[in-house]
């Protein structure tokens, strides 16, 4: 029996192949918590690489740092390839016979000289696993020496036990990785209880530099600051009385800025009849097992931690979990919540204090709520207000009034208006340390593009923060209504035809271009201009076309937003047939203007239902919103539609289509009749963030299968290729395994 993989592991395989085929990079990192099955994700992986290269050796080489991780290993690849006899393990007692698929330890590496046995090119596939646990220089010698095809490394995080990042190995890059609530929904880790408290001590006056608070300005504030001080300790002793049931059941950790803040919260729980400890970088392994113990056995309820992510806190029993500085680092804050998520028995939940005060406005309040929210399509502003209804399973988030003030301000100073925006611009590079460029910029406050471009160009941005010389273009404003639209692009095909052409629009002859260029041109026509061409010859066309020449910043802006939508692609696309040179390929995203064109429908504007019959081409164009609101449709157009698998979709056509009318006669006979039909989805109506309407993405061709009813028709139709996993639990209503 084939083990296949659960949809959220298939969704990191195609993340994996995106990775290495659509960027080139081979060393890939993956990101997951225990129990999220890495392992068979790298068997499953290898299985695909060994039937890409049939007839070529494909040696394996999977390191590990304990013989219990190698043993399992190797039954799981044995299991995902079926045959019992593949590899062999070298650890402890072991010894094997071949060296071609091997299961080692990094201890044996080092001691056995394994370098001396093989050549750096001798294998081709390697995974190391557990990859933070290595110390660093055990594993230096190994991946410097090797030069395989593919490096996988699976971690259950970013950073090593010596506090230093792994991303280095990887070309700085995390191929994929299993979100927190995707985690919690399966029952990996245990769901949170988080708390918003609201500190009492005032950040927003504290200088920030690099990227951060001040940390020695910070401390002194939560320790040497006197009454305040004081006070602030005095409120999470009361906080944590007010929000858990039973102090004697806490096994917690604090989160502190500084030793001085550790030592000094310590004291404090202490001194008020709760037992702490704290630990710092620099305390001994027995200090942190003899903490650990005690925690485990009840003789403490807190140990207090400063800048320690690794073994010596790695607790499954913790069950309360206090934020007791602001941790402007995702990465961190997702590791010290994940401190208190692993399962115990007995555990229900993580309680989650944090404490939130008014913050400096560079404070980035937003990716910390984005992270725990299972829905990424509704907006943490949205979140709040409605009360975190998209939170995983059994989890629940509550915020005190005045904190919850705290963060929707933030938010809004930050990323809700252009004044916010060029004022981080104007800041970028002393915060980050990067130069100033849009993928910089984006990427390091986690943006997506379409957070700017709702309000302005990014170079109108960085001209406002005088960050670049001023600049009248006659395209600016065009240009800038488009950027939102070129936002959503994710073909690869149409992507690099704009990367080609755009610098060169001078040099063409549009009449001589070949249709599927043509079309393609259609596409980017309609995006910036809102309508299609006619006649390429004509004077307003070629004014349009020629005049970007004229509007040099913009131009390279948008050929600078399309690399970058290029190294966001995160799947493989395909062409479809459809027996004419069609620019549209599978699982790609486009706006309905946009597909329209690309099928030589030049009249977009003109469609106002969610079907269209192109006869000239024989096709059945069907776009569909699988979360309707009400204030956007009538009781009549509220058609149910949802995939019932990978390879059936459930549609139901216009409240006026009969079984025996000619349109409902075309499509349960499409096949005898030879037209097809073509199916774009898009999750809601209305863009997120931008507010504008929402683009598609294309399903592909569609084979009948079977209706019921009449005015509504209900058919369930079989998609000729299957719904992605990226894409299976936003089209599928239904539990999706």
């Amino acid at each position: 029996m084939d083990i296949a993989p659960y949809s959220y592991q298939q969704e990191i395989l195609d993340r994996l192949e995106a990775e290495r085929t659509v960027r080139g990079y081979t060393r890939n990192l993956v990101i997951a918590a225990t129990g999220t099955g890495k392992t068979v994700i790298s068997a499953l992986d290898f299985k695909r690489f060994r039937k890409q290269n049939s007839g070529k050796p494909c040696r394996l080489l999977f390191v590990a740092h304990r013989e219990e991780i190698l043993k399992q290993s190797l039954y799981t690849f044995r299991a995902v390839l079926k045959d019992a006899n593949f590899g062999e393990l070298f650890v402890g007692s072991y010894k094997p016979e071949s060296v071609d698929n091997l299961f080692l330890s990094i201890q044996t590496f080092n001691s056995q000289g394994f370098t001396d046995k093989t050549t750096p090119d001798f294998y081709d596939y390697i995974v190391v696993d557990e990859f933070h646990h290595a110390a660093a220089p055990s594993y230096k010698k190994l991946l410097e020496y090797y030069q395989p095809k593919i490096l996988l490394g699976l971690t259950a995080t970013p950073e090593r036990m010596d506090g230093k990042s792994i991303l280095p190995y990887f070309n700085n890059r995390i191929a994929a990785e299993i979100r927190l609530p995707e985690a919690i929904d399966r029952k990996l880790l245990c769901p949170f209880q988080y708390f918003g408290v609201t500190d009492n001590i005032d950040l927003d006056t504290l200088r920030w530099s690099t990227g951060g608070y001040d940390k020695t300005e910070l401390s002194n504030l939560y320790t040497l600051s006197g009454v305040a001080a004081n006070r602030r300790a005095d409120l999470v002793v009361s906080s944590l009385l007010k929000y858990v049931t039973d102090i004697d059941d806490v096994k917690g950790l604090g989160f502190c800025v500084s030793i001085e803040h550790a030592q000094f919260m310590c004291s404090y729980f202490n001194d008020h009849g709760i037992p702490a400890m704290y630990l710092i970088g620099s305390s001994p392994d027995e200090e942190r097992q003899t903490a650990k113990q005690r925690l485990v056995t009840g003789d403490v309820r807190f140990i207090f931690v400063v800048d320690i992510y690794n073994e010596g806190v790695d607790i499954p029993e913790v069950n309360t979990v206090l934020f007791l500085r602001p941790t402007e680092s995702l990465t961190i804050f997702l590791q010290q919540l994940g401190r208190g998520l692993r399962l115990a028995e007995d555990k229900e939940c993580l309680t989650v204090l944090d404490f939130i005060g008014q913050a400096n406005r560079k404070y980035n309040f937003e990716d910390k709520f984005a992270a725990l929210l299972s829905n990424t399509n509704r907006s943490v502003t949205r979140e709040l207000k409605d009360g975190f209804v998209s939170v995983p399973k059994g989890c629940y988030i509550q915020l005190e009034k005045k904190a919850a003030k705290y963060i929707l301000d933030n938010i809004r100073a930050s990323y809700g208006n252009s004044a916010g925006l060029v004022s981080r611009i104007a800041s970028f590079s002393d915060d980050s340390g990067l130069n100033l460029t849009l993928g910089n910029f984006l990427d390091y406050y986690h943006l997506d593009p379409r957070a700017i471009y709702k309000f302005s160009s990014f170079s109108r941005l960085c001209a406002r923060a005088d960050e670049a010389e001023d600049f009248a273009e006659p395209l600016e404003d065009t240009i800038t209504k488009a950027l939102t639209k070129f936002s959503v692009l994710d073909s690869r095909q149409f992507i690099s035809f704009l990367l080609d052409l755009l610098p060169r629009l001078d040099d063409v002859d549009f009449t001589a271009l070949p249709d599927l260029d043509k079309r393609m041109l259609q596409m980017f026509y309609v995006t910036v201009w809102g309508k299609a061409v006619e006649d390429w010859n004509a004077d307003e066309v070629l004014d349009n076309l020629y005049g970007l020449a004229d509007s040099p910043v913009m131009r390279a802006e948008l050929l600078e937003l399309l690399r970058y939508q290029y190294n966001r692609i995160d799947f493989i696309d395909e062409p479809v047939d459809l027996d004419f040179d069609c620019p549209l390929d599978l699982h790609c995203t486009y706006t309905r203007d946009q597909l329209l064109v690309a099928m030589d429908f030049l009249k977009p504007a003109t469609v106002r239902e969610g079907v269209k019959w192109l006869p000239d081409k024989g096709l059945d164009v069907f776009f569909v919103t699988l979360n309707k609101a009400d204030k956007d449709y009538s009781p009549t157009t509220m058609y149910n539609d949802y995939s019932v698998s990978e390879s059936l979709f459930h549609w139901q056509s216009q409240s006026t289509t009969a079984e025996d009318s000619h349109t409902g006669q075309r499509y349960i006979h499409h096949r005898e009749r030879g037209s097809k039909v073509l199916l774009f989805v898009r999750e809601f109506k209305t863009d997120r963030i931008t507010s504008g309407a929402g683009a598609y993405t294309y399903l592909g061709t569609a084979s009948y299968v079977k209706h019921e009813g009449s005015r509504p028709m209900n058919i369930t139709w079989k998609l000729d290729q299957p719904i992605p996993a990226k894409f299976l639990k936003k089209t599928n209503k239904l539990v999706v395994g």
